[in-house]
């Protein structure tokens, strides 16, 4: 009797050890009992009943990364590009998704490689580039309605390289070297341009200032001839009105201004004999009254 309650305790020892389960944090365990499903064991110690239940899968509820390989797509301009993406998503309802499908990650997989193959034929080849982020908000939504009835929460989706084939990156090449050289000739013809505007006003702008530079040093040489001549009235006027004061207070002034008009009469001879017409001036240079009416009558002549 006691050789036969031994293995007994060991066999209900076994079996009691077997039905403790203990499931770590953010897992999830699914329990079927008699090969129809139970209940799904929370993180936490649990219990399960040998032989009648067992543990049919266990998964992680943490956020998961869906590594998506490369696609060959063809765009809306008939271009044939390469494209890989990561797939951001976490399982809420294990169950759903245990008993929805058979393999998840491959079911996924394929859904996301349909989504993108389908929003890529809808766009043209620069828009591929310029609008990828609108193209990961369209994806990660129609993702996300797809696994709804998975018990799949699909959090981000992002394409990470678009590679278009050989022949075109060598297109797009020589198109960007083209438009290189075009923005360059257009800058170099803005300078040249611009050089040449500045040159020119640069000329217009000397001879301006040289212009308002001879208009300045005309009046100021105007304005010394005057000043000039103003000076030398004035010293005539002096000197006329000191030698008639000198005159008048000497005895033998007239006969000083007598010799003066002769040595100005030879000098006014000499003039009157290169005079147009032939002129001719007959005044006595004795009498200084007879000289001032001769010379009054040839202005008037003249």
């Amino acid at each position: 009797m006691e050789l036969l309650s031994l293995p007994a305790l060991i066999l209900l020892g076994f079996l009691g050890f077997s039905s403790v389960k203990i499931t770590n944090g953010g897992r999830s365990m699914l329990v079927e009992r008699l090969g129809k499903f139970d209940r799904e064991l929370k993180p936490g110690l649990s219990m399960v009943m040998p032989v009648v239940e067992r543990i049919v899968s266990n998964e992680s509820l943490k956020e998961r990364v869906l590594d998506i390989p490369p696609q060959q797509c063809i765009t809306k301009d008939n271009v044939s590009i390469e494209v890989d993406a990561v797939v951001y998503w976490q399982l809420l309802e294990h169950a759903k998704a245990y008993y929805a499908l058979d393999n998840l990650k491959s079911a996924m997989v394929n859904l996301v490689l349909t989504q993108i193959r389908s929003e890529m034929g809808k766009l043209d080849l620069d828009q591929t580039f310029s609008t990828r982020s609108e193209v990961n908000e369209l994806l990660l939504r129609e993702l996300d309605q797809a696994t709804d009835p998975w018990g799949v929460k699909v959090t981000r989706v992002e394409m990470r390289d678009i590679v278009p084939s050989s022949g075109v990156q060598q297109a797009m090449e020589m198109q960007m070297s083209a438009e290189r050289e075009k923005r360059a000739a257009i800058l170099r013809s803005e300078g040249e341009k611009e050089a040449q505007l500045n040159a020119a006003r640069g000329r217009a702008e000397a001879l301006v200032f040289d212009a308002q530079a001879q208009k300045e040093a005309l009046v100021l040489g105007a304005q010394a001839q005057a000043e000039q001549q103003k000076l030398l009235a004035v010293a005539r006027a002096e000197a006329a009105g000191e030698l008639a004061a000198l005159i008048e207070s000497h005895p033998a002034g007239g006969e000083a201004l007598r010799l003066l008009l002769a040595k100005d009469w030879m000098g006014l001879g000499q003039e009157l004999a290169k005079a147009p017409g032939g002129s001719v001036l007959m005044v006595d240079p004795q009498s200084p009254a007879s000289l001032l009416t001769a010379l009054k009558g040839l202005q008037e002549k003249g």
